[in-house]
């Protein structure tokens, strides 16, 4: 009988596409955020080309979208005339009122004339870091962090939102974008897979947004075990709490990947990673367990550079069908 293999999936653009959900919500967070500035009604509507944000997420450490929507922000506000002093999320006014106060027409401008305008500011000015965004970026959905709770109210809509927050949302009403997720791949492919190795998703979500698709197109079946954000967060405060240092377990981080077979605890020959961006093929490379990463690049509007990307991370092999995964496997 042959020694099953360890295949490990990233969730998004893997096993869901996300084109219409995660990537649209930090379009559409960015642009809510600037609601009731001077300017506002020239923005952009959308506020930039999605191909200028996956772009932006390829330049790495920027697996969760959370982290990659403040960055966006971050970025735009090198354009945005604001108010004399430093602005801040605590101001006394509070940040509607401080928003309010800022002006986006040059910042409009700008977009309007760019078709990668993301890219055109990280080139101009590096990963730069506004203190008003920063400050809107501090807590969780429900201790003030303004960009995460507009994300999780766009993404989620009003009832999910309201289920995992509790409250009801304050700047989106509209249809959740997590309802726009589809399939990427066929689940015979994944029956058979299971049939014959362990299947396990390390993932950048949290187990809620985990769970919804596996129950809602019945995938959790074929996995053995789901590692998702929250197990990271879990790990990072025990460490916090011994040692005092706060760190980041999120993929490049490779601790998901090497906490799957600690707890599988079951024999397999090789091992895999399949993911659709280079933070998940370093992942793979840094891990001690010896994954061999995949590189997914199904869901890209950029195939060619985002597979020289992965490449270059560590992947070493790079698939564009999915009806090549058996003879990988075999």
């Amino acid at each position: 009988m042959k020694i099953p293999k360890l295949i490990v999936f990233d969730m998004d653009g893997v096993l869901i596409d996300v084109s219409g959900s995660y990537r649209e919500t930090a379009r559409k967070t960015a642009r809510l955020f600037f609601d009731g500035a001077r300017g506002f009604r020239k923005l952009p509507d959308p506020l930039f080309p999605l191909t200028d944000l996956a772009e932006l997420k390829q330049t790495g450490n920027l697996n969760n979208d959370w982290d990659l929507t403040a960055l966006t922000l971050h970025l735009l506000f090198a354009l945005v005339k604001t108010p004399s002093g430093r602005l801040s999320a605590d101001d006394s006014t509070g940040p509607e009122e401080t928003i309010h106060r800022c002006d986006v027409s040059d910042l409009a401008d700008f977009l309007n004339a760019s078709s990668r305008p993301l890219m055109e500011l990280l080139d101009r000015y590096g990963r730069r870091h506004d203190p008003f965004v920063t400050s809107c970026y501090q807590g969780d959905v429900d201790t003030g962090n303004r960009i995460k709770r507009i994300f999780q109210e766009i993404y989620l809509g009003p009832s999910l939102f309201t289920a995992l927050h509790g409250g009801q949302p304050r700047f989106y009403r509209g249809e959740g974008l997590i309802h726009r997720e589809s399939l990427l791949m066929d689940p015979t492919l994944l029956a058979a897979l299971s049939r014959n190795h362990i299947l396990a998703i390390a993932t950048g979500r949290p187990r809620a947004e985990a769970d919804f698709p596996l129950d809602r197109f019945d995938l959790r079946k074929y996995f053995q075990l789901v590692i998702t954000l929250d197990d990271c967060s879990r790990e990072e405060e025990r460490i916090f709490t011994e040692r005092g240092e706060r760190i980041s377990l999120n993929k490049p981080d490779p601790y998901m990947l090497d906490r799957i077979p600690r707890l599988i605890g079951k024999g397999f020959s090789d091992c895999y990673y399949l993911g659709d961006m280079p933070d998940d093929m370093q992942a793979a490379r840094l891990s001690k367990t010896g994954y061999r990463g995949v590189g997914v690049v199904l869901s890209s509007a950029d195939r060619e550079n985002l597979r020289k990307a992965m490449l270059q991370a560590g992947a070493e092999q790079i698939i564009d069908d999915y009806a090549a995964l058996p003879g990988i496997f075999s």
